[in-house]
């Protein structure tokens, strides 16, 4: 039987101390996780802040370009299929130098701008029929992009 007398509550012992050194570790690992993200974020901010857009253009150039490729691959090659594509394309290409305003002045990113939207002009003037036709616009403008990728990359 037990030792304390009827009606009476069992002593209670008092939370050991382990627990609440535990429980203290966990919150001021919490707290020094959220404040070290805290802190790199604001570095990262202060120090290497840039512009994603020109990187932005690039990747979304590259998408509507694989995506008129892929397009031909899976033999959908009508106009319908390719005049988006190439829409967007030359759209994208009208904002070269205001993504890259560092290259704005220079004579071969000129050239090589305005060689781009002449190649999506082309294209557009006369659209591809046939999956041939659209494999053949597509390397016209990867052409395009590779002239200039070799000279500013």
């Amino acid at each position: 039987m037990s030792a304390t007398p009827p009606g009476t509550r069992p002593e209670r012992k008092p939370p050991s101390a382990a627990a609440r050194y535990f429980f203290m570790f966990l919150l001021g690992l919490v707290i020094g996780v959220v404040a070290l993200v805290m802190l790199l974020r604001t570095l990262e901010a202060r120090k290497t802040w840039r512009d994603h857009y020109p990187e932005a253009l690039m990747h979304v150039l590259a998408a509507q370009t694989a995506q008129m490729r892929d397009n031909a691959g899976a033999n959908r090659c009508s106009p319908t299929d390719t005049l988006p594509h190439l829409q967007s394309l030359r759209s994208l290409g009208n904002d070269f130098e205001r993504a890259f305003p560092d290259l704005r002045d220079d004579q071969r990113f000129v050239q090589h701008a305005a060689q781009f939207r002449g190649t999506l002009d082309a294209a557009l003037g006369a659209p591809a029929v046939g999956c041939e036709g659209v494999q053949q616009t597509s390397a016209r403008i990867g052409e395009a992009c590779k002239a200039c990728h070799q000279d500013f990359r």
